[in-house]
């Protein structure tokens, strides 16, 4: 008789769990309905699906908040200036992470700032291993940047650190045993102010965040015969018809601008103009296109506008123009140390009609140097989303881009 108690309580236990898994996950379907794809709640909810999300919220207690992800290197996922219904500015792989399953070559869960190291090719990439040939076959992206989460060490309402230990062989086959600092820390107004030299937002809604991107060398030391690291910040945004990528350069240390625009063939006059001191090339997700700046004809800012949602975003990073840059196309290099400060990325449909977007980049790479052990290459980035009055928008556009916003939304028309 006891036994056959044990047994019913048992099963009403189960039929109890079951039913409060059912219901919990109906809830959140249901909480997922409600709110709009786009919006930052959406995404949210979506995530706490399958990851353990940290959310980091401004100092001002106004809406601005990002999701970050440690299963995905410490990313920031997405970010918003106006709460749970704000606009989600980050791109996500939402079949990707909903499968639950590991691609090869590279895992792209999205994200608006994810941590990555670099070279990608040539005779000391990281991405191709030792004997093999530069081809998408051979082309792998290490664990630690893909696969391997990272540990928590500090967080609290606005910040979040995230470390990792890892070995990693280059192509050349040298080995690096390096440890990973990252943290980001969400800005305040004053300091959104102050760090882009503006005087005020206008009628703006902003959220801006930073990271600070650390690699120790814990082994021998780094030599330039035999390969080097550098630091490598990619942003996914989402792209719409009218989103443009503004790339301001300079001309105070090279008159000629050094700019790389045939990374994948020549693209088309109507997706990308260089007009006085700037390259826009057009975001709308639909043709695969890239752009290089190299350090000394890069600024240390670059952005993009989408005239249809009125968002202005900005990132602005660690910029050293004497310094060694690492080149990352995928060949072997006569001067493997003359690469790109700054690189920005529209996603498009491969030679097979497959496409792993619709997203754009904007990327900020670090200098390198020959670290000694016990030393650390430091890269940091800021992010800034603006939403608000064209008026408001064309005045920070002005002042740190040194473009108008009517000439922004006008260039491919």
């Amino acid at each position: 008789m006891k036994k056959h108690l044990s047994i019913l309580v048992l099963f009403a236990a189960v039929t109890v769990i079951t039913a409060c898994q059912k219901k919990n996950q109906s809830e959140q379907n249901s909480v997922e309905q409600k709110l709009t794809e786009g919006t930052f709640g959406y995404d949210l909810a979506f995530l706490n699906q399958y990851k353990k999300t940290i959310v980091l919220h401004s100092p001002d207690n106004s809406g601005a908040q990002a999701i970050l992800v440690a299963d995905y290197q410490g990313r920031v996922m997405t970010s918003t200036a106006d709460g749970g219904q704000g606009n989600s500015y980050g791109w996500i792989n939402y079949g990707l992470i909903k499968s639950g399953e590991h691609q090869p070559h590279m895992n792209a869960f999205g994200g608006e700032e994810r941590f990555w190291l670099s070279p990608e090719g040539g005779q000391f990439s990281i991405y191709f291993k030792k004997g093999k040939s530069f081809d998408f076959e051979n082309w792998q992206t290490p664990a630690i940047i893909d696969t391997v989460s990272f540990a928590v060490s500090e967080s609290d309402s606005s910040s979040a650190t995230f470390e990792a230990r890892a070995m990693i062989e280059n192509h050349s086959g040298n080995t690096f045993v390096i440890e990973i600092k990252r943290k980001i820390t969400m800005l305040d107004q004053p300091s959104i102010l102050s760090g882009l030299d503006i005087a005020a937002l206008g009628n703006c809604k902003s959220v801006a965040y930073e990271s600070v991107n650390a690699v120790k060398n814990v082994d021998a030391e780094w030599k330039p015969e035999t390969g080097m690291l550098g630091i490598w910040l990619l942003g996914m945004f989402r792209p719409t018809e009218k989103t443009v990528i503004i790339a301001p350069f300079s001309k105070k240390l090279s008159d000629k601008p050094l700019i790389t625009d045939d990374y994948f063939g020549k693209i088309p006059s109507d997706r990308i103009k260089v007009a006085d001191s700037t390259v826009f090339l057009k975001a709308d997700g639909k043709f695969r296109s890239k752009i290089g700046i190299a350090p000394r004809s890069a600024r240390n800012v670059a952005g993009s506008y989408d005239s249809e949602k009125g968002i202005l975003t900005i990132i602005q990073y660690s910029l050293l123009p004497e310094e060694k840059y690492l080149k990352s196309s995928w060949e072997i290099h006569k001067d493997p140390y003359n690469g790109d400060a700054l690189n920005a990325y529209n996603d498009g449909k491969l030679e097979d009609g497959t496409q792993m977007g619709p997203f754009y980049e904007l990327e900020s790479n670090s200098s390198t140097r020959a670290l000694k052990t016990g030393e650390s290459l430091v890269h940091r980035q800021r992010t800034y989303h603006f939403e608000g009055d064209p008026a408001s928008l064309n005045d920070i556009s002005q002042k740190v881009l040194g473009v108008n916003i009517e000439q922004i939304g006008e260039i491919f028309e």
